[in-house]
């Protein structure tokens, strides 16, 4: 079972992008921002499409446009808590988790005193947005390696957001608040069964990760750790702390 998947290339439209390319970059970018949903072809947004294809927006234009529709507000607007709101916009915009509590506050802010289009605009305008995605790039999981700005917290609570490729954001319940209210680092917890409960705590896990090399000459070599559960958060700490960048986490067994 893999826990953690964060080796895919960037998806970007690029000039010459031929039909196929374009759908690609379209996919990716319903996938990321509408949190991995079922789409139904009715609720494509063919008129931002369109614009996409005949240049008329950028990729991060198309995502502002699907941000702002009416299938966004209804999947992580109305039905949601305002503070689970702003945990998806991290996610979906920005490909991380909030770090703190003041990071939501300012959202909260923002939202109250200018409105739902401000409070998206806040993250697809800002300079974190433009440093990693640029125009053409589709956003992205981030918070796998250790970056300028970022904190160590940013993975742990990343990957409560995350979990892996076939994770939906249909939940309206907040994943952060209580540690972020209390500043306090999140914990990596295994996913639940059917009966609601983990009870293989003393699984163990294969961590992947890339290894920084030393000097721009040489490439990230590839390495595995097995660990046990409750060893798992310490672990991964220790590895941002030398550079390294988390590929995978697998369940053994």
């Amino acid at each position: 079972m893999s826990l953690w998947v964060m080796d895919a290339d960037p998806v970007e439209l690029r000039p010459g992008a031929t039909e196929d390319d374009l759908q690609t970059v379209i996919r990716a970018v319903y996938k990321q921002v509408l949190g991995n949903p079922h789409l139904l072809e009715s609720d494509r947004l063919t008129s931002a499409e369109s614009m996409l294809r005949n240049g008329d927006i950028s990729v991060r234009g198309f995502v502002r446009m699907v941000a702002k529709s009416d299938l966004y507000k209804s999947l992580f607007f109305d039905s949601a808590s305002q503070y689970r709101f702003i945990e998806l916009n991290y996610k979906h915009f920005l490909g991380r988790a909030p770090q703190d509590q003041t990071e939501i506050a300012e959202h909260v802010l923002i939202y109250n005193t200018a409105g739902y289009d401000a409070e998206i605009d806040s993250y697809i305008d800002s300079d974190e947005y433009q440093l990693n995605f640029g125009e053409f790039i589709v956003p992205y999981p981030r918070s796998n390696t250790t970056e300028v700005g970022i904190k160590n917290v940013a993975f742990n609570r990343t990957f409560c957001l995350m979990r892996g490729d076939a994770t939906s954001d249909s939940s309206n319940q907040a994943k952060l608040i209580s540690d972020l209210a209390a500043n306090v680092s999140t914990k990596i917890t295994a996913p639940v069964g059917g009966s609601g409960t983990y009870a293989n705590t003393g699984k163990r896990f294969k961590v992947t990760v890339a290894k920084a090399g030393v000097g721009s000459r040489f490439k990230r070599s590839n390495a595995t750790y097995e660990v046990g559960y409750d060893q798992l958060s310490a672990r991964i700490q220790n590895m941002h702390k030398m550079g390294s960048k988390i590929v995978s986490i697998t369940e053994i067994g």
